[in-house]
C-alpha cells in the first residue's frame, strides 16, 4: 500500500479533528505516512495540531504530523491537499453577513452578497495554493471544502493544469434523509441528483428500479434543516412545483423576505455564534486529556465533513469505482449547462477522480433556469475574484436572485470592498 503524504491548508480550523477522526477510521485503506498542517495562525495551529496528534496516538497510528506555517513546504511532494481557509477569519464573516443587511440583503457565507465577498477574499489564495501544486505536487489531489466551494472550483479546473474536486458535506445530509424515505424492504437504492454548489436538488428517488419521488411528492416530506440555516417548512406544493427535494439552502431562495427578517431581529449573527463556539471548542482542544472530537463541534453545523473527504480519497487511491456527489466539470453530464461548467452532480469516483454521470433527457425548466442564472453570476465572481475588476463584481451581484437590485448592490458592495480592503490586493493594487 502507497504511503501517503497528506497536506491540510487551513489546518488550525476546529474542524481538523473531524478529518483525523475520518482517517482513523480507515486507516487500514489509507496508510499515512506524514500529514502537513499548515496555517497562518501559529496559536491555533499548535492547539489543533497537539489534539490531532493525540487522536492518531489514541488509535494506534505512527504517521507523522508536521506543523508548518510555510504552504511550500506542506505541498511539496504531496498525494492529496486539502483546503478549508477562512480568509480574515470569523470576524471577515462577521462583517459578511452584518453589512448586507443594512440593505436589505441576506448576509450569508456561502451565497449571495456575503458569500459573494467571502469568494473575493478566498479566491486568490486557493489559487495560490493550485499554483503552489503546480510547481511541487503536480500529480496531486486538489480537494476544496473551503466555501464558497462551487466557485473555487470554477476557478481552479478552468484556470489550473491542478486535479481538483470540490466537496460539501449537504448531499450526504440530503441522501440520508432520502434513505429514510424509502419503503421498508427496498433492496437496490439509486438517485438522481442535480445542482451546483448549495444549489441542488434530488429528483428522482429509485426503490428497486422505480421512481418514487412523484408518489411521496404526493404526500408530507420532511426535509431536515442544517445548523446554520434557520428553518423554514418546505410545503409540499413548493416541492411539486419545482418536482424535487431541494438542498437545505434554498430556504433563502424560496423564503427571501422571511430569512432577512429574522437574520435582523436576530441578537447575534451566525458568524458570532459561531465565533463563541470556535473560541470554546479552542478551550477543550488546549485539554491534554483530550483524545477525540468534543460534541461542541457539531454545533458548527460541518457534519458529515470527515466522512465525505475521506472516503472520496479512498475511492480514488483505492481504485473503488463508488458513486459521491461532487463539485466537477460538468463535460456532457448535463446538456443544458457548459462543459465547462462546474456543477454538483453524482460521480463515479476511482483512480482517474470523478467521472460524472450523464443525466439524461432532463427537462425541468425551473431548476434549469435556476441553474443557469447562479452559474453566470459564478463565472463573473469569479473573473472579479481574479482581476480586481469593479464592473464584473457589479455585474455579478445584480445578476444573481438574491442580489439583483442595482442601488443595494452597489451599496453594499462599495461598504464590502472598503470593510475588506486588507484582504483584497486585486481590487486595490491595480494599475488600471
Amino acid at each position: 500500500m502507497k504511503k501517503l503524504k497528506i497536506a491540510i491548508i487551513g489546518a488550525g480550523s476546529t474542524y481538523t479533528p473531524e478529518l483525523f477522526e475520518g482517517f482513523v477510521l480507515r486507516k487500514e485503506s489509507l496508510h499515512v505516512e506524514a500529514f502537513y498542517l499548515m496555517d497562518i495562525d501559529r496559536e491555533k495551529l499548535n492547539i489543533v495540531g497537539g489534539l490531532a496528534e493525540r487522536i492518531l496516538r489514541k488509535n494506534s497510528m505512527n504517521s507523522r504530523i508536521v506543523l508548518t506555517e510555510e504552504l511550500d513546504e506542506a505541498i511539496r511532494g504531496a498525494d492529496y491537499v486539502l483546503t478549508q481557509v477562512r480568509v480574515g477569519g470569523m470576524d471577515a464573516r462577521i462583517r459578511d453577513e452584518k453589512i448586507p443587511m443594512k440593505y436589505d440583503l441576506l448576509g450569508q457565507e456561502t451565497t449571495g452578497a456575503g458569500g459573494f465577498m467571502k469568494g473575493m477574499r478566498t479566491i486568490p489564495v486557493i489559487m495560490n495554493v493550485a499554483r503552489s501544486m503546480e510547481k511541487l505536487a503536480p500529480s496531486a489531489w486538489l480537494i476544496n471544502f473551503a466555501n464558497p466551494a462551487g466557485m473555487i472550483t470554477e476557478a481552479v479546473l478552468n484556470l489550473t493544469n491542478i486535479k481538483m474536486i470540490g466537496l460539501c458535506n449537504v448531499p450526504i445530509s440530503m441522501l440520508k434523509d432520502v434513505r429514510e424515505m424509502l419503503p421498508a424492504g427496498t433492496g437496490k437504492f439509486d438517485y438522481d441528483y442535480v445542482g451546483l454548489n448549495h444549489l441542488s436538488w434530488i429528483t428522482a428517488i429509485y426503490a428497486d428500479g422505480k421512481d418514487i419521488l412523484p408518489d411521496l411528492l404526493e404526500n408530507r416530506i420532511e426535509v431536515t434543516t442544517m445548523k446554520n440555516i434557520y428553518e423554514m417548512k418546505f410545503e409540499n406544493s413548493l416541492l411539486k412545483a419545482t418536482k424535487g427535494i431541494p438542498s437545505t439552502y434554498l430556504n433563502y431562495y424560496y423564503f427571501r423576505e422571511e430569512q432577512i427578517k429574522h437574520y435582523k431581529e436576530e441578537t447575534k449573527t451566525r458568524g458570532e455564534i459561531c465565533k463563541e463556539i470556535e473560541a470554546k471548542t479552542l478551550d477543550m482542544y488546549r485539554n491534554p486529556d483530550l483524545c477525540e472530537k468534543p460534541a461542541l463541534l457539531e454545533e458548527r453545523g460541518g457534519a458529515y465533513y470527515s466522512t465525505a473527504a475521506v472516503s472520496l480519497m479512498d475511492a480514488i487511491e483505492n481504485d473503488r469505482n463508488e458513486f459521491h456527489v461532487v463539485n466537477v466539470k460538468n463535460g456532457g453530464a448535463l446538456e443544458f449547462m457548459d462543459k465547462d461548467d462546474v456543477v454538483e452532480v453524482k460521480c463515479l469516483v476511482n483512480r482517474n477522480g470523478a467521472t460524472p454521470v450523464k443525466m439524461e433527457k432532463f427537462n425541468n425548466n425551473y431548476i434549469m433556469g435556476l441553474m443557469k442564472a447562479v452559474k453566470c453570476y459564478e463565472k463573473l465572481a469569479v473573473k472579479a475574484g481574479l482581476t480586481g475588476d469593479y464592473q464584473d463584481a457589479l455585474a455579478a451581484l445584480m445578476v444573481h436572485p438574491l442580489v439583483g437590485d442595482y442601488h443595494k448592490a452597489k451599496a453594499a458592495l462599495d461598504e464590502m470592498l472598503e470593510a475588506n480592503r486588507d484582504y483584497l490586493p486585486q481590487f486595490y493594487n491595480r494599475r488600471d
